[in-house]
């Protein structure tokens, strides 16, 4: 395995951004290769034999660019493909759903979690499962906030509809008194500064985004995959969607850490 190649990263939009992003500030040297599948979005309404068809397609397309290793920086699609994911593939791959469980349970202190995803993530209730292995007695609010995908995807991220929306959203949680709420999508730490006023300053916000790039790094490290090169200029990072290239490269060049001058489309069905 060449320690020197790209990471692959997926996610059905522009979400797993942010997991792109905390991967680029924890670990500068690494080349990251991005694939954001916006003709398809969203998954979370999709049925989990078509997610994992989805991303059996977008792993071949990653194959193809000789990564060595995965990130499903999409919660939906971790839920849905990655034990299959992990048994098809000879490299490392990771979702973004056990490092942000095992943080939520180590931080709260009443025991009371609240999750917010897709609904096919809070359907599966994979995030309860994941945190009771960790402590049996965890008490898991799940709720599904089907509107906040295509708010951030419209850049709404400071608006009087998505306060409006999330405030409906949140109240169920605010009643079950959690202290700490994962933010079970990719999506959702784009309106981090949203959901954190509504529920107060008591309540902790996990980000799996950034406890999946902490995660990673973990893994590189232990299996002696860490980049040792630094690469050139425009080289470093790559981008590619099955629609909206233009929309996606103004959007992921509004978060990342610097700008992305190309985004190329390609037709994912094809893989």
């Amino acid at each position: 395995m060449d320690r020197n190649a790209p990471i692959g990263v997926f996610d059905s939009g522009v979400g797993g951004l942010t997991v792109a992003r905390e991967i680029m500030r924890r670990m500068p040297r690494e080349r990251i290769i991005y694939f954001g599948d916006t003709a398809r979005l969203p998954y979370g309404s999709k049925s989990q034999d078509t997610v994992l068809r989805y991303s059996r397609q977008i792993i071949r397309f990653l194959m193809t660019k000789q990564v060595k290793a995965i990130v499903i920086a999409c919660n939906t699609a971790s839920a849905y493909a990655l034990t299959a994911m992990e048994r098809e593939l000879d490299i490392p791959i990771i979702g973004v759903i056990r490092a942000g469980a095992k943080t939520a349970v180590e931080v709260t202190r009443n025991g009371k979690i609240g999750v917010i995803g897709t609904e096919a993530t809070i359907n599966s209730g994979i995030y309860a499962d994941v945190m009771r292995q960790m402590r049996p007695d965890i008490q898991v609010t799940g709720k599904s906030c089907p509107l906040f995908v295509p708010l951030v995807e419209e850049g709404l991220l400071h608006d009087s509809v998505t306060d409006e929306i999330a405030s409906r959203y949140l109240s169920v949680l605010k009643g079950r008194f959690v202290d700490t709420l994962v933010m079970g999508c990719t999506h959702y730490p784009l309106i981090r500064s949203t959901l954190g006023r509504l529920m107060g300053e008591d309540v902790v916000l996990v980000n799996p985004a950034y406890e999946t790039s902490v995660e990673l790094k973990r893994l590189l490290e232990d299996k002696a995959l860490t980049c040792t090169l630094e690469a050139a200029p425009g080289e470093k990072y790559r981008f590619y969607v099955s629609d909206l290239a233009e929309k996606f490269t103004a959007f992921a060049t509004s978060i990342l850490p610097e700008e992305v001058k190309e985004t190329e489309k390609i037709h994912i069905e094809e893989y």
